[in-house]
């Protein structure tokens, strides 16, 4: 896994007020704990983040509001962070692009009340909140709305309400263009 991508999952959770630390960044992306505590050393010193640890929560803080900075690349980069947040190739996609702002991922929480459509959804899925209810991350809202159609056509998404409502979209214009197929 790419520091990127575990820079950017640190700093919204840090943002979301949830205290993340070295530990909890190790278990997500089953890396060491000196390699977490280098990604955070890194985004105080070298990105100068505000970070504070809160001793009584065990996790890290932010004691200023707090913007990860805009990646630059020269028109010989041809690499983006794709919908997992890994780096791919982009040759022919926007070679145009010569500033990429480092993308979050979208949250949502969904219902799946099937245990193997958890497995299948493992890859988004972040944490179990209930019974049932899984937060979920993604970077395209269109392969996780597919691979959620894919994994457990009876899922609920129980929010955000506007990805609910491109899911309801999805499915009538799949339902629209096949209902005169025969």
């Amino acid at each position: 896994m790419l520091a990127n991508t575990r820079i950017q999952w640190f700093h919204k959770t840090v943002s979301d007020g949830a205290y993340p630390n070295a530990n909890r960044m190790a278990e997500r992306f089953a890396i060491s704990h000196r390699q977490a505590q280098r990604d955070i050393d890194f985004l105080r010193t070298t990105m100068k983040a505000p970070l504070a640890y809160d001793s009584n929560r065990k996790g890290f803080y932010y004691t200023e509001p707090y913007s990860l900075p805009i990646l630059l690349i020269s028109s010989n980069d041809t690499v983006f962070l794709d919908d997992k947040g890994r780096l791919s190739d982009t040759e022919g996609y926007n070679e145009g692009a010569s500033v990429v702002q480092m993308q979050l991922p979208f949250n949502a929480t969904i219902q799946l009340e099937d245990k193997l459509a958890a497995v299948e959804m493992a890859s988004y899925i972040v944490d179990k909140e209930g019974a049932h209810q899984y937060k979920c991350e993604f970077h395209s809202v269109k392969r996780f709305l597919a691979s959620l159609v894919v994994a457990a056509p009876t899922a609920r998404i129980l929010e955000p309400d506007w990805l609910r409502t491109q899911m309801l979209e999805l499915v009538k214009n799949v339902a629209a263009a096949n209902a005169d197929a025969k």
